[in-house]
């Protein structure tokens, strides 16, 4: 079982380059079989969500070709099948967004329900029910969603909450519906837009992607295009924090530094001088920071995603911070971890409190899923002493070689396979 091992202590220096968008890609690679043109796609990052689709897609007959670690040229025209098989696509949620595609360009799909990472209920109720409107026969049976239609007419649906992977299903199955779609209340993430934009490059008739009503006007067909995914406003932001935290200054490059205001503004209240550059964002965190208020929302707010980072960066600032999560009921998992490491917190609900203190000390720690972990991998950086970080099999769903980008900042930290690996770090750093 792969762990990683740190020693605390040192402020991250340098510059870092952000990879393409985990969630922009399993969407755009998921529409990308729409077409039985090849398409070509780059900028996507070399992580294990992206390779388990990729097997996946491979396995009903989509012909998947890497050119590079990077691109990747792919051709539906093989498809010859809708069932997905279940022993890979179990392994993350995103697997549903073939289910838009298939049902979209076959006007049949089954997929299995979707598994990923357990941060609390994700019904997929809302995609199911904008299948429906646009005239699918949806059921579920032995484990899978299966949807079918004759023909798949353009309808008006109202998501009755704000929901990324239904936006992108919808606006997937309905560019190739006969007619209008208009979907309401619909997500405004980048990624939805990125999907958007991808979908437009084939042929698709999409407007009104990040605002929140998107209208569609259905083609009978898509054809080949070349796309470049947008950057990782996670991955980024991530590293934002891990700058704060560490008392460091980072040069984030490969950003579009719109997608990061929300970040960058909490940064900039606790403390820390953020500079903003045509595709880059430069924190410095030269001074203790101060605590503040958080609630997590849909873009434009506070990301859920970037929630844990906040929460491990605050565990180190003066004062008492208040932190909601609104999105999802199991997002506090780390929180029991961080404790381990000497935080002073207290999670009542869907709120955390927590009192800042003078520092953290090293701890065996266990990531609990993907962005929990990489905020854990952040508390161990800037804890006095050694931190182990179980379960990283997590972080590496969705962080492209996070141990090596955080080596070129300063950081010693190490990916380890045994004690024996352990100690030899121990040892080499003295």
């Amino acid at each position: 079982m792969e762990q990683y091992i740190i020693k605390g202590g040192n402020p991250l220096v340098g510059e870092v380059d952000i990879s393409g968008a985990k969630n922009a890609a399993l969407g755009i690679l998921a529409a990308a079989i729409m077409t039985d043109d090849t398409v070509l796609i780059e900028n996507l990052p070399d992580v294990r969500d992206i390779n388990v689709l990729l097997d996946a897609m491979s396995e009903i007959g989509v012909k998947v070709e890497r050119i590079t670690r990077h691109a990747v040229m792919l051709n539906g025209s093989g498809i010859g099948g809708v069932s997905v098989d279940y022993e890979l696509i179990k392994k993350i949620r995103a697997s549903y967004y073939l289910l838009g595609a298939l049902l979209g360009k076959y006007k049949k799909a089954e997929v299995p329900l979707p598994g990923g990472c357990n941060i609390g209920s994700r019904p997929i109720d809302l995609h199911l029910k904008g299948f429906k409107a646009l005239g699918a026969k949806v059921t579920i049976r032995n484990g899978s969603i299966c949807a079918e239609a004759e023909h798949l007419r353009g309808s008006h649906i109202y998501l009755d909450t704000v929901s990324v992977g239904a936006t992108i299903n919808i606006m997937m199955a309905a560019s190739m519906a006969e007619g209008r779609t208009i979907i309401e209340n619909c997500a405004r993430e980048p990624h939805v837009v990125d999907v958007a934009n991808f979908l437009n490059s084939m042929g698709a008739n999409i407007k009104g992607a990040g605002t929140d009503v998107i209208r569609i006007w259905g083609v009978e067909k898509f054809h080949a295009t070349e796309y470049s995914i947008i950057p990782d406003q996670i991955e980024a932001g991530t590293f934002m924090f891990a700058a704060a935290a560490t008392k460091g200054d980072v040069m984030v490059k490969n950003v579009i530094p719109k997608h990061l205001e929300s970040t960058a503004a909490k940064l900039l209240e606790i403390g820390c001088e953020v500079e903003e550059f045509d595709s880059a964002v430069r924190v410095v965190a030269s001074k203790r920071l101060t605590s503040t208020n958080v609630k997590t929302q849909p873009y434009p707010g506070y990301p859920t995603d970037m929630q844990p980072q906040i929460g491990v960066t605050l565990a180190l600032a003066s004062g008492t911070s208040i932190v909601t999560e609104s999105i999802f009921e199991n997002r506090f998992k780390y929180m029991d971890e961080l404790a381990r490491m000497g935080a002073v917190v207290k999670v009542e609900g869907n709120t955390a409190i927590i009192t800042g203190v003078d520092g953290l000390t090293g701890a065996r720690v266990s990531a609990p899923d993907l962005r929990a972990g990489a905020a854990l991998v952040i508390a161990g950086l800037a804890a006095e002493g050694i931190t182990i970080v179980d379960d990283i099999v997590y972080i590496q769903r969705g962080y492209e070689n996070f141990e090596t980008k955080l080596q070129a900042l300063g950081a010693e930290i190490q990916r380890i396979n045994s004690e024996k690996e352990a100690q030899k770090f121990r040892l080499r750093i003295g």
